[in-house]
């Protein structure tokens, strides 16, 4: 049973937002944030209200029913209209609840995907290049832009890094699932006995932090800077452009060469670094709320083996949920990657009502 004043709280909450919005006086730069509070309150109010009137239209019914002196077409009406109110109740309750379901408060954040060949040499790096084709392949399809920050390229023309950002709406919330190792089964094309060989490439996807988010003392960085070149530079430059930025408190380092402008390396150096001090510390809060990590399939867990795709029997499994799709091609084209997001937000919404009750 969910409690009245849970649902009467949402609704004071959209009707004060509501005043609020329309009266002029709001603070500009928190206009844009409770346009989309009230936004997504509006989606729900009138579930919120009707349910509040559940309770008013069943004693009405149930009266109708008890009272012999209708007649009994009446009285079955009745009957039939409770089983049928009792139904929708149960519906709005669940959708209720799923809207109050704790948020992840990154979920409308940009992100940062780094993928990393793993275990299995030049056919990793192969399989490390193909799920960065994947992912921009999604963003394309959902009309996501997609920056290169930096990339490292392999001998067999695949990649042994590549870190990118991922800017539009909810960017997060879709993408945080991905975080993980990601193993492939195929035969490479110098496997002369036809062998099945297995590799693996590790997926992280941070939300991309700005600086309200964390606040990184300049007195915490140490710069360094280098001339670019060997692996990952992108040619050998006769000045000093590459940067090398550590944040001595957490002892993240990140280095940056592929701008021939220092300057250029430098922010994108800085955008990486925050968003993996922004993620530590992030990791650092789940664990102590080690209850919530439990309901959570997008743990960003970078050990954790999330997903398989064998190439001789056309299929992608992703183990937290043991969903197979025989549809490995469209997958790996973006074409039903939504099909397997959608069921892990589903996994996880039933998790974290699981908790919830």
């Amino acid at each position: 049973m969910l409690p009245s004043k849970k649902v009467k709280e949402l609704i004071s909450k959209y009707d004060n937002l509501e005043v609020e919005l329309s009266s002029g006086k709001i603070d500009p730069k928190m206009f844009a944030k409770k346009s989309k509070e009230y936004s997504n309150l509006k989606n729900i109010i009138s579930i919120a209200k009707d349910y509040l009137n559940f309770e008013n239209q069943k004693k009405d019914l149930e009266e109708l029913v008890k009272d012999k002196a209708n007649e009994k077409e009446i009285i079955e009406m009745a009957e039939k209209d409770l089983r049928d109110l009792k139904l929708k109740k149960e519906k709005y309750e669940n959708d209720l609840k799923i809207f109050l379901l704790p948020k992840d408060e990154d979920d409308d954040k940009n992100a940062i995907v780094e993928i990393r060949a793993g275990t299995g040499g030049l056919e990793a790096s192969l399989f490390c290049a193909d799920l960065f084709k994947m992912y921009e392949k999604v963003c394309s399809k959902k009309n996501w832009q997609l920056e290169i920050i930096n990339i490292s390229k392999s001998d067999a023309g695949g990649f042994k890094e590549v870190i990118f950002s991922v800017n539009g709406n909810d960017i997060y919330s879709y993408l945080k699932y991905e975080s993980g190792v990601h193993r492939v089964q195929r035969i490479p094309e110098t496997e002369t006995q036809g062998r099945v060989h297995t590799s693996a490439a590790t997926v992280a996807v941070l939300p991309e932090a700005e600086e309200v988010d964390i606040k990184i003392k300049d007195s915490d960085l140490r710069i360094d800077v280098f001339r670019a070149g060997g692996p990952g530079g992108q040619s050998v430059n006769t000045t000093d452009s590459a940067v090398r930025i550590t944040h001595i408190p957490s002892g993240v380092v990140v280095s940056q060469q592929d701008e021939k402008s220092q300057h250029k390396n430098k922010a994108k150096a800085l955008k990486i670094l925050r968003s993996r001090v922004y993620e530590a510390e992030k990791r650092k809060k789940d664990l102590e709320r080690s209850h919530n990590r439990r309901s959570q399939i997008g743990t960003g867990d970078r050990s954790e083996r999330i997903r398989t795709y064998n190439f001789p029997q056309g299929r992608v499994t992703d183990h937290r949920i043991n969903l197979t799709l025989h549809k490995l091609d469209e997958f790996l084209s973006g074409e039903i990657h939504e099909e397997m997001n959608q069921e892990l937000r589903l996994k996880e919404q039933s998790l974290k009502l699981e908790s919830l009750n």
